[in-house]
């Protein structure tokens, strides 16, 4: 069955200009084209393209994808690899998580901090601006003398 690029992207959730970048950088093969230049694409298609955005789904990187789209390829690579790279995916998102956490930590404190010495007042004197801001040391440290942040 062949498949325009409007159903191609129906069918897997992407949209036609990735779909045309994924072309451009290999990681789909250049489809074929009708008299009229249209592209038209296979079963095959549907499924590479569907894994493909399963992988951008979970947070793979475009060369991650294009390792594991290789190793589908390939029955002389082991599936540890699959596993390797997914693990350190997993490390990668664990950090953000760690980093995350801190920003709540910190963005929490700015509004504790509002709510404790100026909540309601004039907007200039905010000290969530202030901090914000990049205002004076003066203005950080009062703020973990008030909150004990």
């Amino acid at each position: 069955m062949a498949f325009k690029i409007g159903a191609l992207a129906a069918l897997t959730g992407t949209n036609a200009p990735t779909i045309r970048y994924y072309e451009q950088i290999g990681l789909l093969p250049r489809a074929d084209r009708r008299e009229g230049g249209q592209r038209t694409y296979g079963e095959a298609d549907v499924r590479r393209l569907t894994f493909i955005r399963q992988c951008r789904d979970f947070g793979f990187s475009i060369e991650h994808v294009r390792d594991l789209v290789g190793l589908m390829g390939d029955a002389s690579r082991s599936c540890t690899e699959a596993r390797d790279l997914a693990q350190h995916h997993l490390d990668a998102v664990q950090v953000k998580l760690i980093e995350l956490k801190a920003l709540e930590r910190s963005i929490a404190a700015l509004v504790a901090s509002c709510d404790t010495a100026c909540a309601g007042g004039p907007g200039p004197d905010c000290v969530i601006l202030g901090d914000l801001g990049g205002a004076a040391s003066y203005t950080v440290s009062r703020r973990t003398q008030r909150t004990g942040i």
